[in-house]
């Protein structure tokens, strides 16, 4: 017999409460999925805030026009570890000369992908550090992405030293030794919607031990949709049901949350919530 689909109602923000959502890529939803609709249901549920992702040249340009587009949405730009090999000497011009744009909040997102190797491992590792670099070079956060390569994805961070601007390890997806390291490097560590699967149980007691202050809530949209869309788009306007779920592992009203984490995206991306 078929399980039934529970309904979980979409948790309620208090009266001038927001969420950020610190990580989407509001340019890869299909055509009929407008941004400015996307944007304006987010908002309704008090997701006043987004961060569009770039992932390669191209969607780094679409980052910042729909950011320059739309009220509490800003960009970033990079190239994550599946498109390394587009990366050249011009390519990595051109992304100095976007990060230039006053809606770019950050570098990324750019970093280790060792489950689907759609480039070569030396590659990997060789334009990280490069983005990296250029990051600290232009005085961004850097936005972290690493599936499967905790070892060495610390081990180049920490080779790389100090980030004054400071960073993020997005969709964060390792155990409470794997965060206490991240956090050793002055960064914050993002939550996606994936710690609402009931087997995410090792991230579970991550978050409860990550500081309150050290926390970002993400989407990752249109991917990573929380329980009870799982397996579905996921759009920010389900920030909510991860926000709760932190709440919940943590002991804490879900105000005080989206309070934190909020305040916590203004002080990495150096922006003030809509």
């Amino acid at each position: 017999m078929a399980k039934k689909k529970i309904d979980i109602p979409l948790p309620v923000l208090a009266t001038g409460v927001s969420l950020t959502d610190t990580h989407c890529h509001l340019d890869m939803y299909a055509p009929d999925a407008a941004p400015t609709e996307i944007v304006a249901a987010a908002r309704r549920v008090g997701v006043s805030t987004i961060v569009s992702v770039g992932i390669d040249l191209a969607s780094s340009r679409a980052a910042i026009r729909l950011a320059s587009d739309h009220p509490g949405v800003y960009a970033t730009v990079g190239v994550h570890p599946h498109h390394v090999a587009e990366l050249t000497d011009q390519v990595y011009a051109e992304l100095a000369g976007l990060a230039a744009h006053p809606k770019v909040v950050a570098y990324g997102e750019i970093g280790l992908d060792y489950a689907k190797q759609y480039a070569a491992i030396p590659m990997q590792l060789d334009h990280c550090r490069g983005q990296v670099r250029l990051a600290r070079q232009l005085g961004l956060p850097v936005v972290i992405h690493d599936r499967d390569a905790h070892a060495d994805i610390l081990a180049l961070l920490t080779e790389e030293g100090s980030f004054p601007a400071g960073g993020v390890m997005h969709c964060f997806s390792g155990d409470r030794r794997f965060a206490d390291q991240v956090l050793g490097l002055g960064f914050f560590i993002s939550i996606s919607g994936v710690v609402t699967f009931a087997n995410a149980m090792a991230l579970q007691e991550a978050v409860r031990h990550i500081p309150l202050d050290r926390l970002l809530l993400e989407t990752d949209g249109p991917f990573l949709a929380p329980v009870p869309h799982r397996g579905r788009t996921n759009f920010p306007q389900l920030l909510p049901y991860t926000a709760q779920k932190v709440a919940e592992l943590k002991g804490l009203a879900l105000e005080e949350v989206a309070t934190a984490t909020t305040r916590n995206a203004s002080r990495l991306f150096r922006i003030e919530a809509d």
